[in-house]
């Protein structure tokens, strides 16, 4: 093919807070695989944690391409492939199950042990390859009436579905979210969705706290001129929330996740830390006030279809969760504005 002989400009982690612009050549594809045509990148909050302190999922040599959450054109389909055509619109997520491991067959693919050293890195270039079992279980055609960008939020928004699945929200609870991120701003929209009649927001940032109110938050708190779970309590009568989702990834946070969450309410532990975090917890309140917690990680197949089909429906207002578009070559200081809390997610376009 005389693609796989061409370069590509891409963006190269090379290590923490450094990621250089630079040409590098075409992935070239096997059986099974497709090359995508990148229409739009987005940057994570994983990205930012990435360029900040490491991967060791997602970078496990240096250089290494980077970025995971993309949309685009099917450029070249590998041999075997049925399903897809090129031309066709796709978007995929940067892992899928194998389907045979121990936690595959107990319906917990996204704890799959082989998806955790197979995740698929490389969309802040121009092409991405994108591996067999993600185009078998975890890649779907997007149609033209929707943009690249929108499509974009297939894969994160999967996640926050896994979430609010695993919150068990009942109508008419009152949520806690720490965290107003863009994640942050997914579980707002998606827990009013859910029934919730009282949705209390937490974060340190002014614009989080605004576009919070604009996703569907009740109230909002700025935890560094009040005590947020004092706060969450005054709002529910000394009870505390029913239902808390921490997204923020720190310990204290966790650790205040916890503390505002009512007797035999369910706390959910959604931002991840940095490894080997410990947090502290009252065993009383857990014990006697009979809490659930719950720590939830990633998505299953199930989640990135219901979250596409959640875009098409127009049922998550993406114009609130993508502030900015930003030329690849631009990558680090788009990771700066949004790790700074002066941006939600940004567009990167090649």
């Amino acid at each position: 093919m005389i693609l796989m002989s061409r370069k590509m400009k891409a963006a190269m982690y090379y290590g923490i807070g450094d990621v250089r612009y630079e040409e590098v050549d075409i992935p070239e594809i096997g059986p099974g695989e497709l090359l995508v045509k990148v229409g739009t990148a987005l940057t994570c909050g994983t990205d930012v944690k990435t360029y900040k302190r490491g991967h060791p999922l997602l970078i496990k040599q240096i250089p290494s391409l980077f970025g995971h959450e993309y949309a685009g054109t099917i450029e070249a389909v590998g041999e075997g492939v049925e399903k897809f055509k090129v031309g066709m619109r796709v978007v995929a997520t940067n892992s899928a199950p194998c389907m045979e491991c121990f936690y595959c067959k107990r319906d917990m693919p996204n704890l799959c042990e082989w998806s955790k050293d197979n995740l698929a890195n490389g969309a802040f270039a121009e092409y991405m390859r994108v591996p067999e079992k993600i185009v078998r279980f975890n890649t779907h055609q997007i149609p033209d009436s929707l943009s690249f960008r929108d499509a974009a939020l297939t894969e994160p928004l999967a996640c926050v579905v896994h979430g609010i699945e695993e919150a068990n929200i009942n109508l008419g609870d009152t949520v806690a979210v720490i965290g107003a991120g863009p994640i942050g701003q997914m579980l707002i929209m998606l827990a009013k969705k859910n029934g919730a009649s009282t949705v209390i927001v937490s974060d340190l940032a002014e614009l989080r706290r605004d576009i919070a109110l604009k996703a569907g938050a009740d109230i909002v708190i700025d935890p560094a001129k009040e005590d947020p779970i004092e706060r969450v309590k005054q709002e529910t009568s000394g009870r505390g929330a029913d239902v808390v989702i921490e997204a923020a990834g720190l310990r204290q946070t966790w650790e205040q996740a916890v503390e505002m969450t009512r007797d035999a309410g369910t706390t959910v532990l959604f931002g991840g830390t940095a490894s080997g975090t410990k947090f502290e917890l009252d065993t009383g309140k857990f014990h006697y006030g009979q809490l659930t917690i719950k720590g939830v990680f990633h998505l299953k197949p199930r989640h990135v279809e219901r979250a596409l089909k959640l875009i098409i429906a127009g049922d998550v207002n993406t114009d609130l969760l993508i502030s900015h578009e930003m030329p690849v070559e631009k990558i680090g200081e788009a990771l700066e504005l949004m790790g700074a809390g002066k941006t939600m997610k940004i567009s990167i376009t090649t």
